[in-house]
């Protein structure tokens, strides 16, 4: 190759560089701060989202969908069609409603004795009982709850939201999610991934004990000092790096999370420090108790991250092994008893703090499962459901949801939605909607194509909520 030759490369290096500064630069800009908002397309509701995810199925007909003709019919054999983790079947025997049901609140609405403190909040709550999903099985029923897919690979709710949003704050991640102390859900980090979306806007992973945040804390005596020095240089050879004309939207993403990495060291102890609310802010999450001082503590944290400007937090109820989750196949009333009881004062709690600092109005609460549960046992004997995506029961609060009402129905067994039926991407729209996002519009170019959370068929929001 001559000198001739290498200057000329060099030089048509230099000034295709030179043309391409200024649109790279503005997408640099971008990843610097990724979390920058989108433009919304009408008013939003809620600036932020609590999703209380109880993993594992609860029993919508043990709940909130009171179908009193399952009572009388309880060990009967009867002919219905269920689809479930025993697949497809024509009959069943009928395991009546454990609890009893009575009405609460103005709107009288029926609720089971599992849940005596969200009763008393039905006038804040909308629910929709005629929930349907397209798999019986746990771990894509989770991915379809949680990504909108049942494969793996999209960008989970959290990151969507993460994406419209952006995030005010520059010192806390705009996703956060709380596991169970018994770990985490079936198919792991795939239900907060950000999947082809830059990894600025996957979920970050938080205990509610100990560290909040694994690695967070400097190592050895390296001092803040010496940190900026070195985040500054590697900040200066990685922004080199993208501006030779590489669209490296992993590693733009990196340069901002080292820096968020050091905003938190200072940020982090002050948000996670729940020591600092009055005790009876602390008894009205449960966490003056030893069984409720865990979710309660979840709950209590994800209030004080949407009140600094946290997007999106999910909250898990519900680990992965043996009676760990709402997972009934064997003993109903032992497995819903201990988790209903584990959950019930403070969720309960969280609705009551939020409406009386005002933040229930812009926080959207979400309370879900990845599916319901059949009326007929799994198994010959025992009291056990086995899974239902024909139809369940889910509920919303706050965020410009309609409290007191309810939308669908179940058939008088509740094994199937028959009226108003209503797909997870319907509760996936509704969620968007109510950010200020039309479900329909809110893309993200992928693999030549403009994808879309609610999926290239679209979805409406659940109006009769809104």
């Amino acid at each position: 190759m001559t000198t001739f030759d290498l200057n000329r490369r060099a030089l048509l290096g230099g000034t295709a560089a030179a043309l391409g500064a200024p649109a790279f630069g503005a997408r640099l800009d971008d990843f610097v701060n990724p979390l920058a908002p989108k433009q919304p397309h009408f008013r939003p509701r809620a600036k932020s989202v609590i999703f209380l995810f109880m993993y594992g199925g609860v029993s919508q007909v043990d709940t909130f969908d009171y179908k009193p003709k399952l009572y009388p019919l309880d060990g009967k054999t009867i002919e219905v069609k269920t689809r479930g983790r025993g697949g497809a079947k024509n009959e069943g025997r009928v395991v009546g409603p454990k609890w009893d049901f009575r009405r609460y609140g103005k709107s009288g609405k029926w609720v089971s004795s599992l849940f005596p403190h969200v009763a008393t909040q039905v006038d804040h709550l909308g629910f929709v009982h005629s929930m349907y999903a397209d798999s019986p099985i746990h771990g894509s029923a989770m991915l379809m709850m949680n990504s909108g897919s049942l494969l793996s690979g999209k960008p989970c709710l959290g990151s969507w939201v993460n994406y419209a949003l952006g995030s005010p704050n520059p010192n806390l991640p705009g996703h956060m999610v709380f596991l169970d102390p018994t770990g985490g859900p079936i198919s792991g980090a795939k239900n907060w991934t950000s999947g082809y979306m830059p990894a600025a806007y996957q979920g970050v992973v938080v205990r509610s004990t100990g560290n909040p945040i694994l690695d967070l804390d400097p190592r050895g005596e390296t001092t803040r000092a010496v940190q900026r020095r070195l985040l500054d240089r590697l900040r200066g050879l990685n922004e080199a790096h993208l501006r030779a004309g590489r669209d490296d939207s992993e590693l733009a993403a990196r340069i901002a999370s080292y820096e968020l990495g050091f905003q938190m060291q200072d940020s982090a102890p002050e948000a996670f420090d729940t020591d600092s609310e009055s005790e009876g802010t602390r008894a009205l999450y449960g966490m003056d108790k030893e069984r409720t001082f865990d979710f309660g503590r979840k709950c209590l944290l994800a209030r004080r991250m949407v009140e600094r400007g946290v997007r999106f937090v999910q909250v898990y109820s519900g680990g992965n092994h043996n009676d760990a989750n709402w997972d009934a196949h064997g003993d109903l009333k032992f497995n819903h008893e201990k988790h209903a009881g584990n959950t019930d004062k403070p969720i309960a709690g969280l609705l009551q703090d939020l409406d009386r600092r005002g933040l229930l109005d812009e926080t959207l609460v979400v309370w879900t499962g990845e599916f319901g549960r059949q009326p007929t046992a799994e198994y010959a004997q025992g009291t056990g459901r086995d899974h239902n995506s024909y139809g369940f029961t889910l509920w919303m609060a706050g965020g410009g949801i309609r409290g007191g009402e309810a939308v669908g129905a179940t058939d008088e067994l509740g094994s199937a939605a028959v009226v108003d039926r209503m797909h997870v991407k319907n509760l996936h729209a509704t969620i968007l909607t109510q950010l200020g996002f039309d479900p329909n519009r809110l893309s993200f170019r992928h693999g030549g194509l403009d994808q879309r959370l609610v999926g290239v068929e679209g979805a409406e929001a659940i109006h009769g909520l809104i």
